[in-house]
């Protein structure tokens, strides 16, 4: 079994519930943005991140970026996931983050999970089923 973390940032407590559900699906170890660092990274095999849209379409660029930015490094040869919810828009902010990661050589384990505002049920399980991908 893979040892997994899962770190996010959340502003409205959506992504949180959405962190939970992964962390859940992959008995993984939940830490916030301001709690995850570079270092931490190398101690896993997998990693999810999750970051609502902020702004126009955009991560969360007080502490989750910073952080993303540095443990960025970190994650070649690592299975990622990605997760958020929204508000506004249709998800272009997560289109842009995956291809983004696709694009500096970062594996994606799974398709991203959005969830518009508070994750529902099957959001939940969607994001159960993410944590799964990765363990």
């Amino acid at each position: 079994m893979s040892k997994v973390a899962v770190v996010y940032w959340s502003g409205t407590g959506n992504t949180e519930m959405m962190a939970q559900a992964v962390a859940k699906g992959a008995d993984a170890q939940l830490f916030t943005a301001a709690d995850f660092t570079a270092d931490q990274a190398a101690g896993f095999d997998a990693i999810a991140f999750g970051c609502p849209a902020m702004g126009a379409e955009e991560l969360e660029d007080g502490e989750f970026q910073p952080m993303f930015d540095a443990v960025k490094g970190a994650l070649q040869g690592k299975k990622i996931a990605l997760f958020g919810s929204y508000d506004w828009g249709d998800g272009e902010w997560m289109r842009t983050w995956a291809a983004n990661c696709e694009a500096d050589g970062l594996t994606l384990a799974a398709e991203p999970v959005i969830c518009n505002n508070t994750p529902d049920d099957e959001g939940l399980a969607n994001c159960e089923a993410l944590g799964k991908a990765l363990a």
